[in-house]
């Protein structure tokens, strides 16, 4: 009984290791990657992302997303008063500004880095009074292959912040 057990791992290995050939692994060695250089990029990325909201030039927000962008903003009821107002037909509603707070920045491959930190966002309730709202966020970003910019892709965000 043993032998047949050990027969049957031994070709079921065997069978595992003849399905992924070494010359079907295809790894693309990339020139070497300026992590300094690609880390200001991003942080000129974000400063500017910041810049537009504090300058109100919400039609330049499009600049800083990557097609296909997909994100998960925070469910928290003070977040969920502030998609309300976001939706008044007045045009009214705006967001002041956006403070950014990041705790670590990584760029993974020369087209894809995470930012993972902290931000509030600031804007004006119905009744006039400036408000903050604080959020946890991790971020992938991509490198655009037509202008090499840093763009948002993925932004998943929590109303817990520690």
């Amino acid at each position: 009984m043993k032998k047949v057990i050990l027969s049957i791992v031994t070709i079921f290995f065997i069978s595992c290791h003849e399905g992924r050939k070494t010359d079907e692994i295809k790894i693309e060695h990339n020139s070497e990657i300026n992590i300094e250089r690609e880390l200001e990029l991003i942080e000129q990325t974000r400063n500017s992302f910041q810049k537009a909201f504090k300058e109100k030039r919400y039609g330049d927000l499009n600049q800083f997303i990557m097609e296909g962008f997909k994100g998960v903003p925070p469910g928290s009821e003070d977040w969920q008063e502030y998609n309300r107002l976001g939706k008044n037909p007045t045009g009214q509603f705006s967001v002041d500004s956006i403070s950014m707070r990041p705790q670590e920045t990584s760029v993974v491959s020369d087209s894809v880095a995470y930012e993972f930190g902290t931000s509030s966002v600031f804007y004006k309730n119905a009744d006039g009074e400036s408000i903050e709202l604080k959020n946890t966020f991790l971020m992938i970003l991509k490198k655009d292959k037509i202008d090499g910019k840093w763009k948002l892709y993925r932004d998943v965000s929590s109303s817990v912040v520690e």
